[in-house]
Parts: structure tokens; C-alpha cells; sequence
């Protein structure tokens, strides 16, 4: 029988009267109203970040409605009108308790932007993202809807200018001065430092995830490296965007045909070779839980090939800020990452075969671009490059039996002898107590302190915060007393720290992992020789099972809690603390996750195997 079924939609005046009214306010055709939903969707917030999304939201918004219509080669889709999602500044709130809803804003915009593209039914969308999390949390709904979807970066902010020294200034510079006693000083360079609009622009955070975006196909890559207020920005790219997301729509290609197990290790690599951010093994996790893939050890990659890629394959080969000298903007100048791609695709290091949002392979994108050979001052080559060996490593041992700390190799300044780390735990319940301790007793920190700062995980703080406030306290103290000072943290860090900094190692305090035995005085070993972050002491069961004794009595006078942990007084800092997933696997609200992971899929092995031309 034949299927009589009524489409109410069809039908319904009250639902066509809003459709008929958006089509006439918009200035679109009134019988596309029941086609599929198309448009624009930018990311909000608080700081100067944010202040060029909504001009290129709009650009590209009037480019699409001149190419909606029943015209041939236009789009027959019912318009809609742009969306923003709302997330804060790390940059403004690291050091205050405000920090504790940073990654938090990745869910909140996750939510967002989910209930948008799923209750609207949007079947091709553009999105321009800025500042660090809302990216990730916009790919994230983007991959959960999976319906054609394009994304560009809103661009980084040009460097500033020291009006004395005639040094380029970006933040990092002024937190590095926080400790300084000299308040003119800190003003001016505060003034100066942040000239201008868009994201921050070092290889901190918001660089590692645009470029980790873009290779791994949905951001064409010579949309990431141009300045928030690059004019290709409005000129150029709103038309191309349109094609591509037009392409794309056509030949049914969705997010997940792109975001794939090996487009993900590709990203990873090019990850360790820009000296990337640790975040982006809390990104990387989320990202590929999005695309299908619930476990990122199992399914992505191991630990133990991270590590190996990261020590004897895959070298830094950029001169950037916050381990070196350069910005985003200078790398554009120098050709965009697409030579840094280039040049990794040329030494074996990535698969040329995955497919991209502009409906190429990453090979055949990257021949189109026909970019140049790297200028050897600012962009390296694989086969001489910046820095020897990747700029990450994931450490085990004791302390981090899950395989989650992880340390940003590029960052470090010393204390490395022969690749081991050997201090005297120095140890503060919540980054507070660091800070005022930094602020009132500096005196009170000596050559190889490990600082242990903990109960800011995930569910501690609750939020895991980062703590470039502190890491950039502890590294001007180091620099002005020539010692060498650890941090480690259940907690995490800016892409702009640097120093020996080791973050997200858990299982975290707050649920009684091993950090929350360290006491003071014990002495904590970084081997990168054999990759463990190791507390002496703890080798000993009769200390530990004494240790975790206490730790349970102080809890059970605090109902359950220890008090530690940070307060959770919003809806929102209780929700992350009732439904956070550890670091392992990107921090984020996913309780009983391996549940719900919609369509997951199971990787086949790859037949790719990067293979170093050069160092072989």
C-alpha cells in the first residue's frame, strides 16, 4: 500500500506563520520555507577575542542569501538567521576561581550549538570560532550532528609593541611580569601587550586547535593562520566558504566521512611538531568521542606510539611563541601552516589520502595551495628543525597510572639533566594557596621544587582550571634567581605556559587518586627516559594504604568530600562536578559515556605508518 503519511509541516499555519515571517525579515523566498535549513554560526564572549566574529558572521551570511533561491546553480534551503553560542576569556579569568568555567564553556558550547543545529535541523552550516574552547565545543556538536559543515577561524591578534625596548608583546609577556614589584611597568605592558582584535596569538591554545582543525579537514588551511583583521578574512574567504559548504552539500559529504581515525593522527602529529598545547590531549579525546570513536588510547592512539612518534619521529619545526620567538602572523607571512604540512607530508610523517572540507584530500589541498619551502627562521624543516624531538609527552608511573599527564616538551627551560627530574614535593591544596604563597613568600620556593598542585581536576576544582597565572609566577621567579622549579597538577595549563609543567595527571585528587597522597618533602622523579612521573615514596604499599587511610578519614568528616575540593555553587560547577569524565578522556560532562557515544565506530588498523624520510 502506498505510504499516505501527512506531512504536517506541510500543513500546520501556525508553524508556517514564524517560517513565512523569518523568509520575509530575511528577504528569501517564501516557498523554500519547508526546504532544509542553512546558515551561519559564530562564537561569543567577553573579551576582544570575540570582537571580530560578528562582522564575519554577517559578511558571510549576506554571501549566502544571494546564492539561496530556485535559480539554477543557487541553493534551494530555507535561510536562517545567524547563532552565536556564549563562553568566557581564559585570558581574563586565569588566577580567579573564575578559571573553573573555562573548559566548562567547551560543554556549554557544545549544548548550544547541539540544540540549535539538531532543533532546527540545519543541514548546512558555516562557523567562525575564536578564543580556546568554543572551537572544540562547536566541532564537537558539529560532528554530533553530522550533517555538512564548514569552519573558519576568526584569526589570531597581531602582536603588540614594547614603546621602549621595540620587542613584540603579546599576553603571556604580561603575566610574566605579575610578580614585578614596579606597578608602572606592569601597566604599560598590559596597555601594550594586546593591541587590536582576535585570539591569542602564539602557538598557545587557540593556535594548536585552528591548526589541529584544519589538518584535520574541517578548516581549509589557508583560513588559519591569517590576523582576526586580515582582509581576506571579509573579502575573500566568505565566498569561498559558501563553495566549498555548497560542494559539500551536494555530494552529501558530512563531518564524520571527514573527521576520521587517521585525519585525527595526522592532527596529533602536527600537533607535537608546532610544540603544541597540552590542552590538546584534552581536546583531541572529546573530539574524536564526537566523531565516533569513545576511547582515544584504543581507538586513536596509545600512549606508548604517542610517546614514540613524539621522542624519535616527529621534530618541532616552529620557531613560536611561547617557546620561541614568533606569532601566528609571522607564520602567515611565511606561507601559513599549509608549508608546515607540506614539508610533514614530504617527509612521510602524514596521510596525504584523507579527505577535507574542500572536498579534496589533505594532498591534493595542499598541491592546490602550492606552498612554499619553509624559510628556515621562523617555519623549519623536518629535516633541520627548531627543536629535535616533538613537543609533547604523555608520562605513566605512580603518580599517573592512567597514562595522562602529559608535559610540553617544547616549553621546557631546564632542570632536565640527562632527562631526568629529581625534587622535593612542595605541596598546595588548590592553585590559591600557590599564588598567594608566589605573591607574600617567594623566598619560600627553592632550586628543584616540585610544586604539586591539586584538587583542580575535573572534578575538584570542579572545571580543571589552567594556571598560566601561576606558571608564568614560578617561571619569572626561576628566571630572576637562575633555579629551576617543577609544577605538576591535576589541573591543566595554558598553551602560553612554559617551564617544567606537567598537567591533567590522574586519576585526580578529588577521587582519591595518588596525587592526593603526596606529602611535603617526598621526592618526585620526571623520567624521560622511560616516560613516569614517580613519587619515591609511594613505591611503598604500608605508606600508601597509611596515606589512603588518611585521606578517606578526611573525607568521611567532610560527608564524602574532601575539603579540598573546591566549592561548587552554580547548577553548572555542580553539573561538571556530578557528570565529569577524567582527563583521559577530555574532561568532559559525559557520564557513562561509552554508552551514549552515538554511531561509534570501531577503527580498523591503519596501513599508514609515518615514516621519517629524513631521520630514519
Amino acid at each position: 500500500m502506498k505510504n499516505t503519511k501527512t506531512v504536517l509541516i506541510d500543513k500546520n499555519p501556525g508553524r508556517n506563520s514564524q517560517t513565512f515571517g523569518i523568509a520575509r525579515e530575511l528577504g528569501t523566498d517564501l516557498d523554500l520555507i519547508h526546504e532544509p535549513s542553512i546558515g551561519v554560526i559564530g562564537n561569543k564572549g567577553d573579551s576582544q577575542c570575540y570582537l571580530g566574529v560578528s562582522k564575519k558572521v554577517n559578511v558571510i551570511h549576506e554571501v549566502l542569501k544571494k546564492r539561496i533561491g530556485k535559480e539554477p546553480n543557487q541553493l534551494a534551503m530555507r535561510l536562517i538567521q545567524p547563532e552565536f553560542s556564549l563562553a568566557t576569556s581564559d585570558g581574563i579569568r586565569n588566577g580567579t576561581k573564575e578559571m573553573r568555567y573555562s573548559l566548562i564553556g567547551r560543554e556549554v558550547t557544545n549544548d548550544s550549538v547541539c540544540e540549535h543545529l539538531s532543533a532546527t535541523g540545519v543541514e548546512g552550516i558555516i562557523a567562525v570560532v575564536a578564543c580556546d574552547k568554543p572551537p572544540v565545543g562547536t566541532l564537537a556538536a558539529i560532528l554530533e550532528h553530522n550533517r555538512p559543515a564548514i569552519i573558519m577561524s576568526d584569526g589570531s591578534i597581531r602582536p603588540g609593541k614594547d614603546s621602549v625596548t621595540g620587542e613584540p608583546l603579546d599576553i603571556i609577556s604580561s603575566y610574566q611580569i605579575a610578580g614585578s614589584k614596579d606597578e608602572d611597568l606592569k601597566k604599560r605592558i598590559a596597555l601594550e601587550s594586546c593591541p587590536g582584535i582576535g585570539s591569542c596569538g602564539g602557538m598557545f591554545t587557540y593556535n594548536t586547535m585552528q591548526t589541529f582543525i584544519g589538518v584535520i579537514g574541517m578548516q581549509p588551511l589557508h583560513m588559519v593562520s591569517p590576523a582576526s583583521e586580515d582582509s581576506r578574512r571579509l573579502d575573500d574567504f566568505p565566498n569561498e566558504l559558501v563553495n566549498y559548504l555548497s560542494n559539500l552539500i551536494k555530494k552529501e559529504i558530512t563531518p564524520r566521512d571527514i573527521v576520521t581515525r587517521e585525519s585525527l593522527r595526522n592532527a596529533i602529529i602536527v600537533a607535537m611538531s608546532v610544540g603544541g598545547s597540552t590542552n590538546v590531549m584534552l581536546h583531541a579525546p572529546e573530539l574524536s568521542r564526537a566523531a565516533g570513536y569513545s576511547n582515544f588510547n584504543r581507538d586513536i592512539m596509545s600512549a606508548s606510539e604517542f610517546n614514540y612518534l613524539s621522542e624519535s619521529v616527529v621534530p618541532v619545526v616552529v620557531n613560536a611563541r611561547p617557546f620561541g620567538k614568533y606569532s601566528m602572523v609571522d607564520i602567515d607571512k611565511m606561507g601559513g601552516i599549509q608549508v608546515i604540512v607540506k614539508n610533514l607530508l614530504d617527509a612521510g610523517l602524514l596521510n596525504g589520502d584523507t579527505l577535507t572540507c574542500t572536498g579534496e584530500t589533505l594532498s591534493q589541498q595542499v598541491n592546490r595551495l602550492s606552498p612554499s619551502n619553509p624559510d628556515g627562521n621562523v617555519i623549519y624543516s623536518v629535516k633541520k628543525p627548531f627543536k629535535k624531538t616533538g613537543g609533547l609527552r604523555l608520562l605513566g608511573g605512580n603518580l599517573s597510572p592512567e597514562f595522562s599527564a602529559i608535559l610540553k616538551l617544547a616549553g621546557v627551560e631546564g632542570g632536565l639533566e640527562n632527562g631526568i627530574f629529581k625534587g622535593k614535593a612542595k605541596v598546595f591544596d588548590g592553585e590559591q594557596s600557590l599564588l598567594n604563597t608566589l605573591d607574600n613568600q617567594p623566598e619560600n620556593f627553592s632550586n628543584f621544587d616540585m610544586v604539586v598542585v591539586r584538587y583542580e581536576g575535573p572534578v575538584g576544582g570542579p572545571g580543571m582550571p589552567e594556571m598560566l597565572d601561576s606558571t608564568s609566577r614560578i617561571t619569572a621567579l626561576c628566571r630572576e634567581k637562575n633555579i629551576v622549579i617543577g609544577l605538576m597538577t591535576d589541573g591543566r595549563f595554558s598553551g602560553g605556559s612554559v617551564g617544567l609543567v606537567i598537567g591533567h595527571v590522574g586519576p585526580e585528587a578529588a577521587i582519591g587518586g595518588p596525587i592526593a597522597l603526596i606529602k611535603d618533602g617526598d621526592t618526585i622523579t620526571v623520567d624521560l627516559n622511560e616516560n613516569t612521573l614517580v613519587c619515591d615514596e609511594l613505591t611503598n604499599f604500608e605508606t600508601v594504604n597509611q596515606r589512603k587511610d588518611e585521606w578517606v578519614n578526611e573525607c568521611n568528616k567532610n560527608k564524602g568530600i574532601h575539603p579540598a575540593v573546591g566549592i561548587a555553587n552554580t547548577r553548572l560547577l555542580n553539573k561538571m562536578r556530578c557528570s565529569a569524565v577524567p582527563a583521559i578522556f577530555g574532561a568532559g560532562m559525559h557520564p557513562n559515556q561509552s554508552v551514549w557515544v552515538y554511531e561509534e565506530r570501531v577503527p580498523e588498523t591503519s596501513k599508514f605508518k609515518p615514516v621519517n624520510k629524513f631521520r630514519e
